[in-house]
């Protein structure tokens, strides 16, 4: 078994955003040569997340919406008594999780017809990084 590792780095213009990482995951798994195995994105912070869906805005602005109704931005976090400000963001990172694993056959991301990978930013405007790790042949 072989690996291949990538770090990305973001830094978001706005706090909360959405980042389409399909495009950019493709052009590393072609870099690394594998054919068959597994990709592995992750991000490497605690106030964002990885998920795979639709890219369409109507369903991206559905899944903000959800976001905030389950942990709204707001003042009133034990987290912000430590001197931050961005409990919701904690909250949310747990809500989409910071990773998913992605197959890959015949050299393409083995993803369904609609689905996309994005990275999702919770506490952005300040550099944040994200592993791609592909193993297999």
């Amino acid at each position: 078994m072989k690996a291949h590792t990538e770090y990305l780095t973001f830094h978001t213009k706005k706090r909360r955003e959405l980042v389409h990482l399909t495009p950019t995951l493709e052009t590393i798994l072609a870099r690394s040569a594998m054919t068959e195995g597994f990709m592995l994105v992750s991000a490497m912070h605690i106030t964002a997340g990885v998920f795979v869906n639709d890219n369409e805005s109507g369903l991206h602005s559905d899944i903000w919406q959800w976001l905030e109704k389950l942990a709204p931005f707001g003042p009133d976090y034990r987290h912000h008594e430590t001197g931050e400000d961005n409990g919701d963001a904690h909250l949310k990172s747990i809500l989409v999780h910071h990773e998913v694993i992605v197959p890959v056959t015949r050299g393409r991301l083995d993803l369904g017809p609609w689905q996309q990978v994005f990275y999702a930013e919770f506490d952005g405007q300040r550099d944040k990084r994200l592993i791609v790790k592909i193993m297999g042949e």
